[in-house]
């Protein structure tokens, strides 16, 4: 019952549905035609408005084109708004406004710039050829503008300024040419002092950025060359005169050897001052202007630099190489040395300032000044040594006291140590194998050596063979005496000292044995003859011989009380020890002789015309001997 009733409905169902289905296959057919109609109607339509859409994209597009062409032309009317704008700027000149005078140079260069990628815009020929002429006439302007800036501020500095930019122990106490003093103890105490230089601004700060921009303006201008010269003109004619204001003269070879030695001292001694203000300030300040004025400029910057300093350099160095040419003169030594340690001393600012290609041959002249300065140095050491030991000088000196060419040779030897470590470096220049403190010491003892060797040529000049003896023991005591007491010592040794002190020992007992022996002879009792006794005396000798041997010492002692108090020992010291010396072998004789003779005279007929001195008058007189007195020949 169940099976049967369930198909009937399933049939029933599946009738329903194909019904349906039949339906909706008359409602899609019935659908198809009426969207078909749609579709001719929207073609006809589309068709229909085509036409009113194409003049609808025309005018949009006509519309975007005018808005360009509107905006382009704006553009374009601007550069000639900017264009009338900078003629004014540029036909007023620079001279008010520099700064808006360069801008308006830069705008119509934008202006060039513009026109020259918009070729086919008709009308810019005539804009550019306009905005051309305003470029010339706006670099005319920048070149004169450059010109009275530079030459404004392009001044030569005055002496006290530069003065005041020195340390302090360099600066004179006066200013002016006058020579200023320059010892050796003070410039070793300013070489340990940490010197400072401030170079002075030579252009106002202020002033150097217009220049740079000016300077670049032209360069880019094309007008390079005319920048250049005005620049060389300005500077080198600034640095000239700073210099001559300064001191600093042109001096030729004949000028320098016409001079006396005192005037051409002080030129040197004033040359080496203006030597370090030249370098360490004037060049150095012109340096740091070419840098900054021409920094991040095509423009040959060492190339300017050199010609601006050239002639400067070429007279200052000039002067030092035309000293150290001329005639050589053992008084020039020192006078060599300091220029020798003033180039030196410049040489690290000689490399930095003067650095590249176009500064290569001032660089390589001072090098070379310093070259020929140890050179002519050196050369005048072995003068000074010959000229020592062949001293032609005839001049004798009658006390027997130093001799001029003595105190001049230690001096000069004294001196030479002030220069230890100059010295040092100038043996450097030419390299003999031998360190430089035993070149030194040679050097040394050379002179001295040649000084001894003069010495005994001058001490035979005397007549007197005691006075020969005396005048080596004081020339030669001077000598040891000198050596200790100055930096000598540490060279020669206490060898040499030693050494020396014993020739001394020797000539002074040289002296006492010459000079006193044949006095001595007369208190002496050998060859004394017997004769008549007279009186108690048991050796037999006459009272005739006595009186003949106290009147021989009488005249004999007068004559060299007379002599010798004439001579001098100006030492002191060496002085008070040899009068002790003779007084050490003559009192004991003289007290002996008289105390065994002299009762042989004082018991005849005036014996105070033999026994004249007591020992104690002859201590006295003997004291007054080397005190290098004047004695007056009495009238006859």
């Amino acid at each position: 019952m169940g099976v049967p009733r369930t198909m009937e409905n399933l049939t029933a169902r599946a009738s329903l549905l194909r019904e349906s289905l039949l339906k909706s296959k008359v409602n899609t057919e019935s659908m198809v035609d009426i969207l078909g109609s749609f579709d001719h109607r929207l073609s006809a339509l589309e068709a229909a408005m085509r036409p009113t859409q194409l003049r609808t994209h025309a005018i949009r597009m006509a519309h975007e084109n005018i808005d360009r062409t509107l905006k382009a032309s704006d553009v374009i009317l601007l550069q000639f708004d900017i264009a009338r704008q900078a003629e004014a700027t540029i036909l007023r000149g620079p001279h008010e406004d520099l700064e808006s005078y360069l801008e308006a140079v830069d705008l119509l260069k934008g202006i060039v710039k513009f026109f020259t990628s918009k070729k086919n815009f008709k009308s810019s020929d005539a804009v550019l050829t306009n905005v051309h002429n305003l470029l010339a006439k706006s670099v005319s302007k920048l070149e004169e503008e450059f010109r009275q800036l530079m030459t404004t501020y392009s001044k030569p500095i005055e002496p006290d300024r530069l003065f005041d930019c020195l340390p302090k122990s360099l600066r004179p106490s006066s200013g002016g040419e006058e020579n200023i003093n320059n010892s050796k103890h003070e410039n070793q105490a300013k070489s340990l002092e940490a010197a400072v230089y401030k170079p002075p601004a030579l252009i106002p700060p202020r002033v150097l950025p217009l220049l740079h921009d000016l300077a670049q303006q032209l360069v880019q201008a094309g007008h390079q060359q005319q920048c250049f010269k005005i620049y060389r003109e300005c500077r080198s004619s600034a640095l000239e005169s700073s210099l001559r204001k300064l001191g600093v003269e042109k001096l030729s070879k004949e000028d320098v050897q016409k001079m006396q030695w005192e005037t051409l001292e002080a030129k040197i001694a004033n040359w080496i001052h203006f030597m370090r203000i030249a370098v360490k300030l004037l060049f150095a300040g012109e340096k740091k202007i070419c840098d900054q004025m021409l920094d991040g400029i095509s423009f040959p910057k060492d190339q300017c630099f050199a010609d601006v300093t050239t002639n400067s350099v070429a007279t200052l160095l000039s002067f030092g190489d035309t000293v150290a040419r001329s005639k050589r003169s053992p008084e020039k030594l020192f006078v060599l040395l300091d220029m020798y340690e003033i180039m030196r001393e410049l040489h690290p600012e000689f490399e930095t300032i003067f650095e590249g290609k176009a500064c290569a041959e001032m660089r390589d002249c001072a090098l070379n000044l310093t070259k020929r300065l140890a050179q002519t140095a050196q050369e005048t050491f072995g003068d000074f040594e010959e000229l020592v030991e062949k001293d032609p000088s005839k001049t004798t000196v009658l006390d027997g006291t130093v001799h001029p060419l003595t105190s001049y040779v230690i001096n000069y030897v004294k001196f030479l140590f002030d220069y230890q470590s100059t010295l040092k470096q100038l043996f450097q220049e030419f390299e003999t194998g031998v360190e430089n403190e035993s070149q030194l010491a040679i050097v040394t003892n050379r002179i001295m050596q040649a000084l001894q060797s003069n010495l005994d040529g001058k001490s035979k000049q005397y007549k007197d063979s005691a006075l020969t003896y005396l005048f080596l023991m004081n020339n030669i005591h001077y000598m040891v005496r000198s050596v200790r007491r100055s930096e000598a010592k540490d060279i020669l040794g206490d060898d040499w000292i030693q050494r020396h002190r014993r020739i001394v020992q020797q000539n002074a007992n040289q002296y006492k044995r010459v000079a006193w022996a044949k006095i001595l002879q007369t208190l002496s009792v050998q060859g004394m003859s017997s004769g008549s006794s007279l009186g108690n005396d048991s050796s037999g000798v006459s009272r005739a011989m006595i009186k003949e041997r106290f009147k021989s010492f009488n005249m004999q002692f007068e004559e060299l009380h007379i002599k010798q108090s004439q001579w001098t020992v100006p030492d002191p010291e060496l002085r008070e020890s040899l009068r002790l010396a003779v007084a050490e072998v003559l009192l004991p004789a003289y007290r002996s002789f008289a105390k065994r003779f002299g009762p042989l005279v004082e018991n005849g007929k005036n014996p105070q015309k033999y026994i004249k001195y007591s020992p104690e008058e002859l201590d006295r007189l003997l004291g007054e001997l080397f005190e290098g007195k004047q004695y007056v020949e009495p009238k006859r």
